[in-house]
């Protein structure tokens, strides 16, 4: 299979997921995932692979999904919550840092074999581990502050349009900055800018394919509201 059909089958899934987390359990459940998704994509940035010709991240789609998740908070439990869930991820990156970090530095007994393995992937330059950390912070926090800005601008209407820019916007500053501060000095300036634009260009396909699932997410946030309220009045249907 195709590098590409691969990302495509991810993108269903992935966000499916997001979907049923929020149907099962609420805005607990995206919490949740933004803790997995957060840590995961951290992985998935050790890997660089081939989209349409362009080199991006194999945690490109993981990445993409913490944005779908905080536009889910944002749009149904309101802006204090989105902010929480980016806190949550960052809580749990650092947290997942901390922990292989001990992993990594343990000497191995002389019968280990995944010494090497381990190291390979848990053994990143902390210059790129910190760039990662504090642009994902960043960046998400202003995908929360723009799209709550622009839903404050256009209420109920236009869910694409505030879902695209913030997401988009974030996404492509984030790569840019996050380039710059890893490999400025390692890379000479024109790689690092391919290496951005490539990344920006696949999660910029990414983010409009999010859009879809953003309107059926708000549509199971709102169809949860209904049943609470219709609990909380005692407007319920009879039983047959």
């Amino acid at each position: 299979m195709s590098n590409e059909f691969i990302m495509l089958l991810e993108i269903v899934v992935v966000f499916s997921i997001v979907l049923l987390s929020h149907k099962f359990f609420g805005e607990n459940g995206l919490m949740a995932w933004m803790a997995v998704a957060s840590c995961i994509a951290q992985i998935g940035a050790a890997k660089t692979v081939s989209i349409l010709g362009m080199g991006t991240s194999a945690g490109s789609v993981l990445f993409a999904s913490t944005f779908l998740v905080t536009d889910i908070l944002a749009e149904c439990y309101g802006r204090k919550a989105a902010k929480k869930a980016v806190f949550v991820g960052l809580a749990s990156v650092l947290s997942f840092v901390i922990a292989t970090t001990f992993i990594n530095v343990m000497a191995p007994a002389p019968a280990d074999h995944a010494n090497d393995a381990v190291a390979a992937l848990f053994g990143l330059v902390p210059r790129i581990s910190i760039a990662s950390i504090v642009m994902y912070f960043i960046a998400n926090m202003a995908d929360v502050f723009i799209y709550s800005k622009l839903k404050e601008k256009t209420g109920n209407r236009f869910m694409w349009l505030r879902n695209n820019i913030s997401t988009i916007l974030c996404n492509g500053a984030e790569n840019f900055f996050f380039f710059g501060l890893a490999f400025a000095g390692i890379q000479p300036w024109n790689v690092i800018f391919e290496l951005a634009l490539s990344t920006t260009i696949v999660e910029t396909i990414i983010a409009v394919c999010d859009t879809p699932f953003l309107y059926l997410a708000t549509k199971i946030g709102r169809n949860k509201e209904r049943s609470r309220t219709d609990m909380s009045t005692g407007n319920l249907e009879p039983e047959a």
